[in-house]
């Protein structure tokens, strides 16, 4: 049974207390418990379908901060192989918050940038919750020009709240260094390929975001600000998170409707938490079939297309 249980996630609770009750049974007595164990996990797997088919912006929102969803260094270890993560930006420190370094890709040398979360307090306070310092950042953009002197294309794969606001960050150029790796990597001569993962939250997503191709896997969201944030804001009423989180379109679909983005990255069943080794593999197929493409293409003509795909954006056309 689940450890981890959202609110629309409560219907599947009964039956995975039966399923888990007939193996416990079938473990300790050696029964043949085959046929009423089939029908169970059959209604499961399809109520588990129907409801994730029928998820809310605002649940998904809540299936991107899972925690039991992969983080970047999971996929590293799945997606990935031989990585070597790189510290420090050479200028203050290291930021746990953002992992990255050299791996390859089906044998091809990438450099893989992406936030990291904790799973427990004591991790998460380590890492910062994935709330990165413009070290994070600046470490971030080091080892993008480290990439481009090997024309290595570079994949990062976004998954957090938002960039770190505290005094500390600020007296440091938060805002300089998000805007500074904006500029570089408009112009990086290498592919660029980036994965929402799980959360894409404003200018912290955006500083490692801003490439040839943008990705989102099918649970995970992409906006401004969190949906509570703009309900306090719009409404003075943090409970309004549901009405805000329709209203931000915040969803793979909408950002795909919208051109945000280029492709959707289909999860398992009940989410990525729920099946981690599929989620991979969708994920790394995707991102091979990405790369093979974007290294076919001249350097000068992906960085015109570069530049023309986020001079579009937010153009208007009447109908």
């Amino acid at each position: 049974m689940a450890t981890y249980t959202l609110d629309f996630e409560r219907p599947l609770l009964e039956l995975e207390r039966q399923i888990d009750e007939l193996k416990r049974v079938a473990g300790e007595t050696a029964a043949d418990v085959t046929k009423e164990l089939a029908p169970l996990e059959k209604r499961l797997a399809e109520l588990r379908a129907e409801i994730y088919k029928n998820l809310t912006a605002m649940q998904r929102v809540q299936v991107a901060r899972h925690p039991k969803r992969p983080y970047t260094l999971d996929y590293l270890s799945t997606v990935f192989t031989d990585f070597v993560e790189l510290h420090g930006d050479r200028l203050f420190r290291d930021d746990p918050a953002i992992v990255g370094g050299w791996a390859r890709l089906d044998g091809m040398s990438v450099m893989v940038i992406g936030h990291q979360k904790g799973r427990d307090t004591k991790e998460n306070l380590h890492r910062n919750f994935g709330m990165a310092h413009p070290e994070g950042y600046r470490k971030a953009l080091r080892l993008m020009h480290l990439a481009d002197q090997f024309r290595a294309p570079v994949i990062t794969l976004v998954d957090t709240p938002g960039a770190y606001p505290g005094l500390g960050a600020e007296e440091r150029g938060q805002a300089e260094a998000i805007a500074r790796n904006l500029v570089e990597m408009a112009t990086l001569r290498t592919p660029i390929l980036t994965a929402v993962i799980g959360e894409g939250g404003s200018g912290g997503a955006l500083a490692v975001g801003l490439a040839d191709r943008v990705l989102m896997l099918e649970n995970s969201v992409y906006s401004v600000i969190s949906p509570e944030g703009c309900a306090a804001i719009l409404w003075k009423d943090a409970s309004q998170r549901e009405r805000a989180a329709e209203a931000l379109k915040i969803t793979a679909e909408d950002l795909l409707e919208l051109g945000v983005i280029d492709e959707i990255i289909a999860e398992p069943p009940g989410g990525a938490h729920a099946d981690p080794e599929a989620a991979a593999t969708a994920l790394g197929d995707t991102l091979r079939r990405h790369v093979r493409q974007l290294r076919k293409v001249r350097i000068e003509k992906l960085l015109k297309r570069r530049e023309e795909k986020y001079l579009s954006m937010g153009a208007l056309s009447e109908k």
